[in-house]
């Protein structure tokens, strides 16, 4: 038994969980009481050949509910070739740590929306349930989004203060994905028929906003939201003389729109983007970057495309061609469409 590779808990969160197999040999009326997000529960008394069903290509960390079953187990899967660790402690261990531990902290201060909650979001997704973190923000209404945001998403929102200079939100990670019925069919799909620069800073905001809270979003770009979708640099591609007309005298990309009131031949929209980024406000291009990153779909109508002479070659990077049924599909899963 001494043989045997050991891991504390401290030590074992430390790892990238995603190269790992997490094993939990607790029974399930044990799981109910506190699931560790990820883990494969095969329980101790039903384990018989399963355990051959593990990879054999990963590292596997073994815990149960106070440690003792867990070392006889990791001791029969290094017998049978795995790299096997014991987490010392079991679950008993892991709640006593995740109870004691100081919260990570996140300083959010002189972010404006959707900044706060992405960031909140994305620091949450690398945290094990049970985990707290610690943000302090400066806008004023993150205190409503962050109460809005653990509500909708199940983590729990420990303590809210807001204080004459700053807001510090204590929140909990879940425990497990919560399986909320009303939270069904959730998805938000938005309809981006214009192409002016405020309208579509809007929209982007709204659906980066939406990815944080763990939504599939789909963006359906058509007739001249197009030109949000379009590359700055011009394309070589074969088109009609009508077609090459359209495309000259539209907006190539998102630095060449403008806004739908004031613009004043451009000047309005250079004033808006000014304004924002003196205000610490994400630029279009950089709300774009992170709802890509955070798994928006980009949805390109292709018979707007054909209507406009827009090639596919022309869009950029991430952009997926779609019709009617497209959008209807993604509609029907979504408790909000708008048209924008």
């Amino acid at each position: 038994m001494d043989e045997i590779k050991h891991i504390s808990v401290e030590e074992f969160l430390k790892l990238e969980r995603n190269s790992l197999t997490l094993l939990d040999l607790r029974e399930p009326d044990q799981v109910l009481l506190g699931a560790v997000e990820g883990a494969v529960n095969i329980p101790f008394s039903r384990v018989g050949k399963e355990l051959e069903k593990l990879p054999k290509d990963k590292p596997v960390y073994v815990f149960c509910q106070e440690g003792s079953l867990s070392t006889e187990i990791t001791e029969q899967l290094q017998d049978w070739g795995y790299d096997a660790t014991n987490l010392d402690g079991g679950w008993r261990a892991w709640k006593k740590w995740l109870e004691e531990a100081e919260p990570i902290t996140l300083d959010a201060r002189g972010l404006k929306c959707p900044g706060p909650i992405v960031k909140t979001a994305d620091t949450l997704r690398e945290m094990v349930g049970g985990q707290k973190l610690k943000i302090e923000a400066t806008e004023d209404a993150f205190a409503s989004d962050i109460a809005v945001w653990c509500e909708r998403t199940g983590n729990k929102l420990l303590r809210l203060e807001v204080r004459p200079e700053s807001i510090e939100a204590l929140v909990e990670k879940a425990e497990a994905p919560v399986q909320n019925p009303a939270a069904a069919q959730n998805d938000k799909t938005f309809v981006v028929f214009s192409g002016d620069l405020d309208k579509t800073i809007a929209a982007f905001i709204m659906a980066n906003g939406a990815a944080a809270m763990g939504r599939r979003v789909t963006m359906f770009f058509t007739f001249w939201g197009l030109n949000i979708l379009r590359r700055p640099e011009k394309v070589s591609v074969a088109k009609s003389f009508i077609e090459g007309m359209f495309g000259f005298m539209m907006p190539r990309g998102t630095k060449k729109l403008g806004l739908s009131r004031m613009n004043m031949g451009g000047l309005g929209a250079k004033m808006i983007r000014g304004i924002m980024k003196e205000k610490g406000v994400s630029s279009l291009e950089e709300l774009i970057d992170s709802a890509r990153a955070h798994g928006v779909r980009l949805v390109a109508c292709q018979m707007s495309m054909d209507i406009m002479g827009i090639r596919k070659e022309e869009l950029i990077d991430g952009v997926e061609l779609g019709g009617v049924s497209t959008f209807l599909g993604s509609g029907e899963q979504s408790d909000m469409s708008l048209f924008i």
